[in-house]
C-alpha cells in the first residue's frame, strides 16, 4: 500500500470517528437512567436497530471499539423473553421492517464477527434466525397470492397493506443467512420472496421498486413512491444470493438491473453520482424516518462489490463522490463540524440536523473503505456466531402452525462456535473541523 493510500484510509477513518461521534449524542441508553437500546423522541424503535448495525460496521471498516459494548448491550436490550427482536414495549410500533432493521444488525454482527455477546445470551445468528423463522410464520397467501403484511399486530396502522421494505427485509435476510450457514432452505425462501414480488406490479421489469400496495384491492394498485432503501435491502440481497449461488446468471441479472434501477437516486443534474433521496429530499419533505435512508443504500452497495464484483467500476465512483458531497455537509455546520446536513449535492451546510442525516453521513463515507476490509465471513470460512435453526419457533408472535422451515436437516452451515464477549469501556472523542481526500 503507498503512502497515498495509507494518508486517504486514514484520513477516511478520521471523518467516520468525528460523525460516529455525532451519531452517538443522540442516543441516551447509555445514560443513568435512560432506556438501553432505544433512541429518544421523535425516533422510532426500528432506527435504533438500524443505528447499532451502522456501528458494527464502524467498528468493522475503523477497527475502533470505542462503542463496542454500547452497541452489544443495546442489542440484548431489545430481545424478548422468547430471545428474539419482539420486545413486549414496542406491540404499537414494531412491523416486519421494523424488525428486520434489528436482524440486519445482528446478521452483521455474524458476519463480520463482532465479539460474541456473554454465553448465556443468544448468539447474533440465533437472533437472526429468529427473526427469519417468525417472519416465514407470518408468510401471507390471504389477499396478494402471498409476501409479508408490513404490520405484525392487527391493531396497528397498516396492517392491510403489503410494502416492499418489510418483504425486501426478508428477502435481504434469507440471503444473507443462505450464504452464512450454507442452508439451501434460507435460499429457497429468498427466492420464493422474489418470485412473489415478481408477480406484483412493487417489482418492475426496469427494476423499480415501489413502496407498497393495498391488499383491499389485492395488490394490484401500487403506492409509486420509490425510496433508497427500498432498491437497496433488494439489490443487497440479490448480490448475496449472486455470491451464494457462486455466479448464477440469473442473480448477476437481477443484481445489474436493481444497480441500474438504483440510478434514479443519482440526478444527472449532479453528475449522476450523487445520492438523493429524491421523493422528498429536494421538496424539503423528509419526515424523521427518511434522512436515514441514505445510510442503507450506501452501506448495501458497498456490501454489493464485495459479494458481486463485477458491479465494484458502477458502485464505486458513487460511494466516492457522494461521500464528497456529505464531507462538505458534515464540515460546514456552525457547531465546529460535527454535524451533518441532508443535502450532499450542495456545497454548503443546509441546516438540517438529526440522526438520520448524522447516520447517513457516516455511513456513506466509511464505506469508502470497502476495498480495505476483508469480506463478510461464513459459517466454514472465519465465522464464530453459533447458530440455532429452530430459534423463534416459540414465539407468541407466530399463532400458525410450525413451518416446514424449522423442521428441516440442519446443515453443518448452521454450527460454528461461540465466545465470550470482552468488557469495554464507552469513551468519547471530540471532533472538529476535518479533510477527506476519496481519490484512488
Amino acid at each position: 500500500m503507498t503512502a497515498n493510500l495509507i494518508r486517504r484510509s486514514e484520513s477516511i477513518k478520521d471523518a467516520a470517528s468525528t460523525i460516529a461521534h455525532g451519531v452517538m449524542t443522540y442516543y441516551k441508553g447509555n445514560e443513568t437512567g435512560m432506556p438501553v437500546g432505544l433512541l429518544p423522541d421523535p425516533y422510532y424503535w426500528w432506527e435504533a436497530g438500524a443505528m447499532f448495525d451502522l456501528l458494527i460496521q464502524y467498528w468493522y471498516y475503523t477497527g475502533d471499539d470505542t462503542y463496542n459494548a454500547v452497541v452489544t448491550q443495546g442489542l440484548l436490550a431489545q430481545i424478548s423473553d422468547d430471545k428474539d427482536f419482539m420486545p413486549t414495549n414496542q406491540t404499537k410500533t414494531e412491523g416486519n421492517d421494523d424488525q428486520a432493521f434489528w436482524a440486519f444488525a445482528a446478521m452483521s454482527a455474524a458476519e463480520l464477527k463482532f465479539p460474541d455477546p456473554p454465553a448465556k445470551q443468544p448468539s447474533w445468528l440465533a437472533l437472526a434466525q429468529a427473526v427469519f423463522n417468525e417472519q416465514a410464520h407470518r408468510w401471507d397467501t390471504t389477499r396478494c397470492g402471498g409476501g409479508l403484511r408490513w404490520q405484525i399486530f392487527t391493531w396497528n396502522k397498516g396492517y392491510e397493506y403489503k410494502n416492499s421494505i418489510s418483504n425486501g427485509g426478508f428477502f435481504q435476510l434469507a440471503a444473507r443467512l443462505a450464504r452464512y450457514t450454507g442452508n439451501q432452505t434460507y435460499a429457497d425462501w429468498a427466492q420464493k420472496t422474489w418470485d412473489w414480488m415478481e408477480t406484483t406490479p412493487l417489482l418492475t421489469q426496469q427494476y423499480n421498486i415501489y413502496d407498497g400496495a393495498d391488499m383491499s384491492n389485492n395488490c394490484t394498485q401500487p403506492i409509486e413512491l420509490q425510496w433508497t432503501y427500498n432498491v437497496g435491502t433488494f439489490l443487497m440481497g440479490a448480490a448475496n444470493m449472486y455470491n451464494y449461488t457462486n455466479g448464477n446468471d440469473t442473480w448477476r441479472t437481477h443484481t445489474a438491473g436493481l444497480l441500474k434501477g438504483a440510478q434514479l437516486f443519482f440526478p444527472p443534474q449532479f453528475g449522476g453520482n450523487i445520492m438523493q433521496e429524491v421523493a422528498c429530499e429536494p421538496q424539503g419533505s423528509c419526515n424523521n424516518d427518511q434522512p436515514s435512508f441514505k445510510a442503507y443504500l450506501s452501506r448495501w452497495m458497498a456490501a454489493t462489490t464485495q459479494m458481486a464484483p463485477f458491479t465494484t467500476n458502477d458502485i464505486m465512483p458513487k460511494l466516492q463522490a457522494s461521500a464528497q458531497g456529505a464531507a462538505k455537509q458534515c464540515s460546514g455546520a456552525p457547531n465546529g463540524g460535527t454535524t451533518c446536513g441532508r443535502t450532499w449535492n450542495s456545497a454548503t451546510w443546509d441546516g438540517k440536523i438529526g440522526v438520520g442525516e448524522q447516520m447517513s453521513g457516516l455511513s456513506i463515507i466509511q464505506s469508502n473503505l470497502i476495498s480495505k476490509v476483508a469480506p463478510p465471513a461464513t459459517a466454514d470460512q472465519g465465522g464464530t456466531s453459533k447458530g440455532n435453526p429452530g430459534a423463534g419457533a416459540g414465539s407468541s408472535s407466530n399463532p400458525t402452525s410450525t413451518d416446514p422451515i424449522l423442521t428441516r436437516k440442519v446443515t453443518m452451515g448452521d454450527k460454528a462456535g461461540a465466545g465470550i464477549l470482552t468488557a469495554l469501556v464507552l469513551g468519547s472523542l471530540l471532533g472538529s473541523t476535518w479533510w477527506i481526500s476519496f481519490g484512488s
